[in-house]
């Protein structure tokens, strides 16, 4: 029997290049965003290249309801998840005194509401059938404040925190527990938090593809690694709040996040 996964924000960056590798090693997908064209497009290019199934769910996860709606039709159509994939997510530049609340609160409805719940309706199953995976995507400023992302920075935190707690509360279920944690990623994920460009580590050789994240994440979490820091870099970087106080490392951060041409 092919396995199932289910990704969210699968219409483009990380989570498209995650469905492109699990489509060519023959899962079925069910694939949720809010870009019914585009999925109807991967679905299609998926089944012509590989002969993989694909389920379509143009919703957005982060709208009330909408996780539980996904799981109701699913069980409706009697579909098994077997991994589920937790990528959607934005970010939002700004201080937080100017930055807009109405965008701040879908960011946290996304990144922590939406990724939380989908966890918690999944998960039960999995753990029943004594086989099953949940990759959450975080990123490498889920180890660090993040001055002019404050919002941002914390959301990535929260998932890094859930993540390694429910893998410890799971141990010996059968079910794995991953947080992938990319560093800068080339995506369109400057342009939709407001950034015109990358922050200056950005422009230091330390960029990855969203490709690269892809395999990396892909492979470590069929492997049922608990964290993935894609690249060398990026896992000393996360170190880097451990070894110096954390006001240093603040300040270290909103350095880094005001050189942008912002």
């Amino acid at each position: 029997m092919k396995k199932t996964v289910l990704i969210t924000g699968v219409s483009g960056g990380i989570g498209k290049e995650l469905a492109d590798l699990f489509a060519r090693d023959s899962y079925n997908l069910v694939l949720v965003a809010r870009n019914e064209a585009k999925l109807q497009e991967m679905a299609k290019e998926y089944k012509q290249k590989y002969g993989t199934h694909s389920i379509i769910i143009a919703k957005d996860v982060s709208a009330t309801g909408m996780p539980q709606a996904v799981f109701a039709e699913l069980q409706e159509k009697g579909i098994v998840v077997d991994y589920l994939i937790n990528n959607a997510g934005f970010g939002l530049y700004g201080t937080f005194l100017e930055t807009d609340l109405e965008q701040e609160v879908n960011m946290i409805d996304i990144n922590i509401k939406a990724l939380t719940v989908m966890t918690k309706l999944f998960l039960p199953d999995m753990v029943k059938r004594g086989h099953g995976g949940i990759m959450n995507v975080s990123s490498l400023v889920g180890f660090f404040p993040g001055p002019l992302m404050s919002v941002y920075y914390a959301s990535k935190a929260y998932v890094l925190s859930f993540t390694e707690a429910l893998e410890n509360e799971l141990r010996g279920t059968g079910v794995t527990v991953t947080a992938l944690c990319p560093g800068v990623t080339a995506t369109g994920f400057f342009n939709r938090s407001g950034m015109e460009e990358a922050p200056q580590m950005a422009k230091s050789g330390s960029v990855m593809t969203s490709s690269q994240v892809a395999k990396e994440g892909y492979h470590g979490f069929l492997k049922g690694d608990t964290l993935i820091i894609p690249g060398a870099r990026n896992r000393l970087l996360a170190f880097m709040p451990r070894l110096l106080p954390r006001k240093w490392t603040t300040r270290l951060v909103r350095s880094t996040q005001a050189n942008t041409n912002h």
